[in-house]
């Protein structure tokens, strides 16, 4: 019998786009359960130093409607093992524009330790949130 497989992402998914899409789809392609982490208002305004357009109740509300995600939570930290304790997910999915930066590798060796795969998804380049805002004319606040 095969091992029931929880899979988990996160991101900000602001202004939803093919891009967020996509990502969701494979990630459940590699999963049976797929939990989302929506990273709070704060947390993105610590770490992006800009707002999201969208709040994150209503981003919630979006990835939690796609039939495709199981489980979704708003999310205060980006420290992966701190998530998984509380989740207890067997691999995790990034985008392939994550891959090989220092903040990945150091949290690949991190989730090793606990046996919790990393799989790096293919990232949609010509579109991203940054584009659509740069589009609209949005202004990245501080």
């Amino acid at each position: 019998m095969t091992k029931y497989k929880v899979g988990y992402t996160q991101g900000t998914y602001d202004l939803f786009h093919v891009g967020h899409l996509n990502l969701l789809k494979n990630a459940k392609k590699n999963c049976d359960y797929l939990i989302v982490g929506i990273n709070s208002d704060k947390l993105v305004h610590e770490y992006k130093h800009k707002n999201p357009i969208i709040p994150e109740q209503e981003r919630l509300q979006i990835i939690e409607a796609l039939k495709i995600v199981d489980e979704v939570f708003i999310c205060n930290t980006l420290d992966k093992l701190t998530i998984w304790q509380d989740h207890h997910f067997d691999e995790i999915f990034i985008g392939t524009d994550w891959q090989g930066s220092p903040r990945w590798n150091d949290t690949e060796k991190q989730l090793a330790k606990i046996g919790v795969k990393v799989t790096y998804l293919p990232y949609t380049k010509h579109i991203s949130s940054s584009i659509i805002r740069d589009k609209i004319g949005v202004e990245n606040e501080n």
